[in-house]
């Protein structure tokens, strides 16, 4: 094929390339076969197929002669000039390699070696995907959509028929991937003069270039185009007219076609040219330009065409200076590429807000406010369109490939919101989150993230309520955020409760089956074939059994692979269910005849005291997640070792449960400021914090001047501390600061005001000034800022104001969190009027951010088991020492011998008080901690001692929201959520 190329092209090729073959999506086209599409008109693509034959060739430009080498220099100054491009961005990303993508119905290898030769010199990388030219348009656009989709490719272009040239084919292509510049959005912006915004007609371009550079003046000229279609004639005739041409469009069967030639200074040929059209129609003088192929096929009549124009710029000069300014294109198009990859400028629209007074339902509010489109919040904040993917209007999970890209991107500020210890009604932690972010973004022009827990749906419908905020502090919409979400609770749901079934049958089978029977089962004989999987193979190498064949194995080898010989007293793994269920805290399973006999008393666990959920928020990547599934201990076997996931072969079924779950999800604030809402542990039994990704993702997104705001679940005596010492330790992410949430009513409680029970209305002494009250309960304010010192981390104490509270109450709270070390206090009224009322705590948290952090871990994990939460009870809560049970001491004997005593400690214990009782209010001192029991999430990553009885599944109360929660079923709009 190398010689039907002209001499140009071939010394231009330079040496054989390296080994390794450019990406190819499919097989190259036959090169045997000839002919094939590629029209000029309709659309573009590679407009038309070059078909050099020296007769031809001599006779239209005169006997012997040779293309002018003015015009191949011209070819030889756009590679040159985009090789030295593409070397300058490759200094500063060396990997990076554009490629383009050709899709081709047909058979014209001429012209893609032609497209080959000159991207190899470029330092492109170019791939052919080859359609039979009959192709249907479906069969095309099915193509072009997977390109748009491959990450790979960084342009595209078309080589198909014209009649293949539809508007639905033309229009399925990426605007950002159109090199050629025929999609409507690409022609728009050439037509508004927007030049440097779109890719402009290879094609067009090489007409323009190839007149001007023979020393046409366009100035004043009358152009002619004849016969090209859509796409390339709306670019010739803006490019003309941009340089002072008046333009006229014809097609072949015009009737006034003869006169309008006549009076043309300029002709251009946009498709062959009809036999009953005579050439004398063209005026002598005449300066004509071809695009199309067929004008060189040898049926052009009698005559010298030197004899009848001033000039004729054949097609093969068009094409082959279009098919370099395709590459220049691409070249443009990998820098544009390149720049999105980084880290851009945030152009967020923050929506407005009316607060109204009195303050409506938390729902009211979120209905009143319209969320921006969740695609358009994603491009505001920087991510790319295939970074994420959409849910509905409001919602969309954003790809963990974000990080790849933004990886070399410095780090946003990271902020942690954690509170004093709380009364039974909560004390506003996620709407001070909410409100903070609000006030940075939408009043300081501050970057911000807020990053929030996924609820669980069982308090939504028991007594809490949800926890989208409240007020004018909210993320919405709040009824998709409090319900299902994007559905990861119901991931872990299934997950677990897969892993749960895999453990009870199991025991069953294997009670069940000789050691032969079981065997032939776990590796059956398939089409006459047995073999292992992968897992199998996994488990084998763990048994030190270092065999693949299934019937290599002994006896002795296919009952140790064969059995885990679980204890079923030792199982630790157990269902859930996302609904509050107190009829599930203890269960009989297996009382059917079918199990045989095999019985065994179990529980239900709410979904997100899973330790599945507690992996998801803990993990830093796919890989890793599925590590940490592997790892689980569910169960001890007979003789006292782990059971684990990985041994059960559970582990990639679980992942596959959970590869959407991973992906933290968009939302948004009430004033358009972006929210991840991702992970939802339990607060006492694990560490109750949202995930690690979302807090890594968003810090990237924010840019290192911006702002991660981030809440851990209850006092900070236990989300802050387990947010330190276990996320942190995870991430290896630096905090810059703690926002301290604070109220009037929970000081209150805590200088010893009377009990505050949910659902009962609160006594007189929290809806009226009591200045002494006030002043008694700052003792646990104060205790919760050392609790934050103790890890080198500046304070700043945020008031959530109700409007019950007083001016002296405020002042009095403020002053004495100052006085006890804080960094600032500040007031806060998000809730009433939204980011506004949050400003001065935004400012304060900026300058303490600023100030630098000296962020420590409260202990070494190498340390014994008893030390750590000797540790955490006496430094943190303020106990005399720990009591550990029986239990407890034997579980932490095993852990330690198990090979899990480097592990951190996360404490269960009651939210309602520094020590285990919680009634004892204030700061209880001098009060022994008794440890209960000690259990382990060894694929979270902690160990966790119980403090007390806790209970993993909440009850209902006698009247549960669910009273007063409907669907208005004509509008299926929610009510009753709150």
């Amino acid at each position: 094929m190398s010689a039907r190329l002209p001499p140009f092209l071939r010394r231009l090729r330079g040496p054989p390339r390296p080994p390794g073959p450019p990406l190819r999506l499919r097989a190259p086209c036959r090169a045997s076969s000839s002919g094939g599409g590629g029209g000029c008109g309709g659309g573009e693509g590679l407009l038309g197929q070059r078909r050099l034959r020296d007769a031809q060739v001599g006779s239209s430009r005169g006997q012997g002669s040779q293309a002018p080498p003015a015009r191949h220099s011209l070819v030889r100054e756009v590679i040159r000039n985009s090789k030295e491009v593409l070397s300058l961005l490759q200094e500063k990303n060396p990997t990076f390699k554009p490629v383009l993508a050709i899709i081709q119905a047909g058979d014209d290898n001429l012209m893609q070696e032609i497209n080959q030769n000159l991207a190899e010199e470029a330092g492109l990388n170019i791939t052919h995907i080859c359609l039979p030219p009959d192709s249907s348009e479906a069969e095309i656009i099915d193509e072009i959509l997977k390109i748009n989709e491959d990450a790979r490719v960084h342009g595209l272009a078309l080589q198909i028929s014209e009649s293949s040239f539809s508007h639905k084919v033309l229009n399925a292509l990426k605007p950002e991937k159109d090199v050629d510049g025929v999609t409507d959005i690409n022609l728009g912006r050439l037509v508004r003069g927007d030049a440097h915004e779109c890719y402009v007609s290879p094609v067009a371009r090489a007409v323009i270039e190839l007149l001007e550079k023979s020393g046409v003046n366009l100035d004043g000229k009358k152009i002619l185009v004849i016969g090209a279609h859509g796409s390339l004639e709306a670019a010739l005739q803006c490019l003309f007219q941009r340089r002072g041409s008046m333009t006229m469009s014809s097609q072949w069967n015009t009737p006034q076609l003869q006169s309008k030639l006549h009076e043309a200074d300029i002709v251009v040929l946009g498709s062959p040219k009809p036999e009953e059209i005579p050439l004398s129609w063209i005026q002598p003088g005449t300066t004509v330009l071809n695009c199309s192929h067929d004008f060189l096929s040898g049926k052009l009549g009698g005559g010298s065409l030197g004899a009848h124009f001033n000039g004729l710029i054949a097609e093969d000069d068009v094409s082959l200076l279009a098919a370099a300014l395709r590459i220049q294109n691409m070249v443009s198009s990998g820098r544009r590429w390149l720049r999105e990859q980084q880290h851009a400028r945030w152009r967020l629209h923050c929506l407005k807000l009316q607060p109204l007074s009195p303050v409506p339902s938390d729902l009211e509010i979120s209905r009143a406010q319209t969320p921006k489109a969740v695609d358009v919040l994603a491009k505001e904040i920087g991510l790319l369109a295939d970074e994420i993917e959409v849910y509905g209007k409001s919602k969309a999970k954003v790809r963990l490939s974000l990080l790849e890209r933004l990886k070399d991107q410095a780090d946003g500020k990271y902020v942690l919101v954690a509170g004093i210890t709380p009364t039974p009604l909560g004390e506003g932690k996620s709407t001070v989150t909410v409100g903070l972010v609000q006030a940075l973004t939408a009043h300081l022009n501050i970057n911000s993230f807020a990053c929030l827990r996924q609820p669980s749906q069982g308090p939504t419908f028991g007594v809490k309520g949800g926890a989208a905020g409240g007020g004018y502090a909210q993320v919405i919409p709040m009824e998709e955020f409090n319900l299902h979400l994007t559905g990861d609770i119901h991931a872990i749901t299934a997950a677990n409760n897969l892993l749960a079934a895999a453990i009870d049958t199991r025991i069953l089978h294997e009670n069940t089956q000789t050691n032969k029977a079981l065997y032939n089962r776990l590796v059956p004989l398939v089409n006459g074939v047995r073999e292992f999987s992968s897992i199998q193979l996994a488990r084998l190498k763990k048994l030190g059994i270092n065999k693949t064949d299934p019937n290599a194995l002994t006896e002795e080898e296919i009952g140790k692979f064969s059995r885990l010989n679980i204890d079923p007293s030792t199982i630790t793994w157990q269902r859930v269910l996302d609904t509050n269920d107190r009829f599930l805290r203890k269960i009989t399973i297996g009382q059917a005849p079918t199990e045989k006999g095999y019985s065994r008393q179990a529980q239900f666990d709410i979904a997100v005291a899973s330790e599945i959920m507690a992996v998801l928020a803990l993990t830093d990547s796919l890989e890793d997640m599925k590590e940490r599934l592997g790892r689980m201990v569910v169960a001890s076997d007979k003789s006292g070792q782990p059971v684990t996931a990985e041994d059960l072969g559970v582990t990639g079924a679980l992942t596959v449960l959970m590869k959407d779950a991973i992906k933290p999800n968009l939302m948004q604030t009430l004033e358009g400021t972006p929210v991840f809402v991702h992970a939802g542990p339990f607060a006492n039994i694990a560490h109750g914090n949202s995930s690690v990704l979302a807090d890594k993702i968003a810090l990237k997104l924010v840019g290192q001047e911006g702002f991660v705001v981030t809440e851990a679940g209850f006092g900070a005596d236990i989300g802050m501390e387990k947010f330190f010492n276990i996320k942190c330790r995870a991430s290896g992410l630096v905090p810059n600061a703690v926002v301290l949430v604070a109220t009037v009513r929970a000081l209150k409680m805590h200088g010893g005001g009377p009990s505050v029970t949910a659902g009962v209305p609160l006594k007189k002494e929290y809806t009226e000034e009591n200045i002494q009250l006030v002043a008694d309960g700052c003792c646990n304010l104060q205790k919760q800022i050392q609790i934050a010192q103790l890890f080198g981390v500046p304070v700043i104490v945020a008031l959530n104001v109700f409007k019950t509270d007083t001016r002296a109450e405020i002042d009095l709270v403020c002053e004495l969190a100052r006085r006890a070390g804080a960094f600032d206090a500040v007031p806060c009224y998000h809730w009433a009027v939204g980011g506004k009322g949050s400003v001065e705590l935004a400012r304060a948290v900026r300058d303490a951010a600023n100030k630098g952090s000296r962020f420590r871990f409260l202990y070494d994990v190498q340390l014994p088991i008893v030390e750590k939460i000797r540790t955490i009870a006496q430094t943190v809560y303020g106990a005399k020492d720990i009591e550990l049970s029986p239990e407890a001491q034997s579980k932490i004997d095993r852990y330690t011998q198990q090979g899990f005593g480097n592990l951190p400690i996360c404490m269960a214990k009651t939210h309602l008080s520094l020590s285990h009782q919680p009634d004892k209010k204030g700061v209880p001192r001098d009060f022994i901690l008794p440890i209960s029991d000690v259990r382990a999430s060894i694929g979270a990553g902690f160990i966790y001692p119980l403090v007390g009885t806790m209970s993993t599944m909440p009850g209902l109360p006698t009247r549960p929201c669910f009273y007063d929660i409907d669907l208005d079923t004509d509008t299926e709009q929610v009510k009753g959520l709150f």
